[in-house]
């Protein structure tokens, strides 16, 4: 049996999975008890993270340069820094600011292949948004779970979360709103056509 695998994202209802410029701050200001206590949830159980290596120097980063005081360190954000992490990456040497992370080299649809032939646990990927087109394109993404934010971005949206992904299909698995106002939304992804 192989392990699932989650593409996680965060997105404004217009696309985007961050702002550049404006005052929005983290979760676009949105964020609320619901949402944190669901996250926290999500990353309670056994799992395993896989990051992209821009992604996981964005991280490593953006936790390095913030107080524990910052909405960064939010309890969910904490447990997912203490998951094993698998980092795909020919640049990034060992060992990584990251408590239980190690980096896989290769292309990542060969080692995320691998990854779910030999992981005993879930593997989850938060961000990492080229990385995980190229997976769901080669089959290997079992879910897409998009946290849309009740905002729209137009003039200050940044990183379109599926700008030059290939075409889906998809089949919604689950939803929920959280704080009254936050969607949550569940695929399974199909390649169209």
């Amino acid at each position: 049996m192989t392990a699932t695998y989650t593409f996680d994202v965060f997105s404004s209802l217009d696309g985007f999975g961050s702002a550049s410029g404006g005052d929005w701050g983290g979760y676009w200001g949105k964020q609320g008890p619901e949402l944190l206590e669901h996250r926290l949830e999500l990353y309670g159980g056994d799992q395993r993270m896989v990051f992209g290596a821009n992604t996981f120097r964005e991280f490593v980063q953006m936790l390095s340069t913030t107080n524990t005081e910052s909405e960064v360190f939010d309890p969910w954000v904490t447990r997912m820094v203490n998951l094993p992490a698998t980092v795909v990456s020919s640049t990034l040497e060992e060992p990584l600011d990251w408590p239980d992370a190690t980096t896989a080299r290769g292309d990542a649809v060969d080692v995320v292949a691998r990854l779910k032939e030999e992981s005993d646990a879930p593997l989850r990927s938060h961000g990492s948004l080229s990385m995980n087109h190229a997976l769901m394109a080669a089959g290997l993404v079992d879910r897409v779970q998009v946290t849309i934010f009740p905002v729209i971005t137009g003039q200050t949206g940044a990183s379109p979360i599926f700008g030059g992904a290939a075409d889906f299909d998809l089949e919604l698995l689950e939803s929920r709103t959280l704080d009254g106002n936050t969607q949550e939304l569940v695929y399974r992804p199909t390649l169209h056509g």
